[in-house]
């Protein structure tokens, strides 16, 4: 009887297991770069076109005051991955005698290895993980994506106006990685945004059987703008509007892949953006929010969000509730019922109550804090800002 009840356990097992494996969300996170709150169609902008965009938050929810934890790029990345304010992954570091407010190519700093991100914490639960897109995050081999819990990467280490310009002799070539090798020097920024495509839809297909997490940071809209061509000749925009119509291409066509692929009803999606806009002569937007990228004033921070979860988040509902960056970490945590441990501390907070529009639900922080860098410059309690 033994011999019978023994491999009738492990099937028992192993059922349960692959139970468990199935109920699990796949998670796609799409992080524009210098995105503005005014940029999108669904967030009134008449200028750009974003139909695929639109209909995300038609099918999902709008959030109206979701922040970004940071108004510029490397510290908004590190608190989206790690959960916490920027300063507590510390990037204080000089760019000759300027300090600076993200890292630069060859610099020695990037993210302790000892940090638990996102993507080790879900690889941690069965999750197979990429990265597609900027980094932003160390650029030296000790920092790169593959040693923070990605299974691989493609794409650039850092932002891409730090290339070879007229205007920066000294900057090296910028590098095209994949994983930790690089594929290409200084490679053509305009058509990057097919091959991370390319990219990400192939990831979606080799791992469609098992929970993903895909992490997906586009270079566009930062500066300098390089777009192809069709989205060049369709912008009412410019090459600004090109580039955010770009974006929504990507974002249609990863969309489209998921639902062929019947993964749609147990997929999250989540599509915004690591700041505000520039708001220059480009032709970017921060609706009416005073400020811009690089400044603590609501249009450096306060961007657009949007989350679809089928059968959990009501199709076209929007929030007014406060929520962050930091956010997502624990708020998948409670989605997966695995709770994080107090250390390291996280300032995020589990917001799916507000996701699933549960009654009562609401905004978990007391308060949410302004830093640029780990310079603390404003703080907002419920609807009140008070800025030093």
């Amino acid at each position: 009887m033994r011999y019978v009840v023994l491999p009738l356990l492990a099937l028992v097992v192993l059922l349960a297991q692959s139970i468990a494996t199935e109920n699990k969300p796949n998670i796609v996170l799409i992080y524009v770069d210098d995105l503005g709150y005014g940029d999108l169609g669904c967030y009134g902008s008449e200028k750009n076109d974003t139909p695929h965009v639109d209909q995300l938050a038609a099918d999902g929810m709008r959030f109206t005051d979701y922040y970004s934890a940071s108004p510029v790029c490397t510290p908004s990345r590190a608190a989206l991955l790690t959960g916490g304010y920027p300063g507590r992954v510390s990037f204080d570091v000089f760019n000759g005698s300027r300090k600076s407010w993200v890292l630069f190519p060859g610099f020695a700093e990037g993210l302790h290895p000892n940090e638990l991100l996102l993507p080790e914490y879900l690889k941690w639960q069965g999750y197979a993980t990429s990265h597609v897109g900027k980094w932003h995050l160390g650029d030296q081999v000790e920092h790169l994506p593959t040693r923070h819990g990605f299974d691989s990467y493609y794409g650039i280490p850092y932002s891409n106006d730090m290339a070879i310009m007229p205007r920066k002799k000294k900057s090296p070539p910028l590098p095209l990685l994949r994983d930790e090798e690089v594929i290409a020097e200084q490679p053509k920024q305009a058509p990057l945004i097919q091959s991370y495509t390319e990219e990400a839809v192939s990831f979606i297909r080799e791992n469609q059987d098992q929970p993903f997490f895909l992490y997906f940071a586009h270079m566009h809209v930062h500066l300098p703008h390089y777009v192809m061509d069709p989205f060049l000749e369709a912008s009412r925009n410019g090459v600004y509007g090109a580039a955010v119509a770009a974006v929504d291409w990507s974002t249609g066509v990863i969309m489209a892949e998921i639902e062929r692929l019947g993964l749609d009803e147990n997929t999250i999606v989540i599509y915004t953006s690591d700041n505000g806009s520039r708001v220059d002569s480009h032709g970017g937007s921060n609706g009416s929010l005073r400020g811009t990228k690089g400044q603590t004033w609501e249009g450096g921070m306060r961007v657009p969000c949007i989350v679809k979860w089928p059968g959990q988040i009501e199709p076209g509902s929007v929030s007014t509730e406060l929520v962050t960056a930091m956010d997502f970490y624990p708020t998948f945590a409670s989605i997966l019922e695995q709770p994080l441990a107090n250390d390291p501390v996280r300032d995020g907070h589990d917001v799916s109550g507000i996701w699933k529009g549960e009654p009562g639900a609401r905004s978990p922080h007391d308060a949410f804090f302004y830093y640029l860098v780990d310079q603390l410059q404003a703080v907002r309690v419920g609807d009140w800002k008070l800025r030093y």
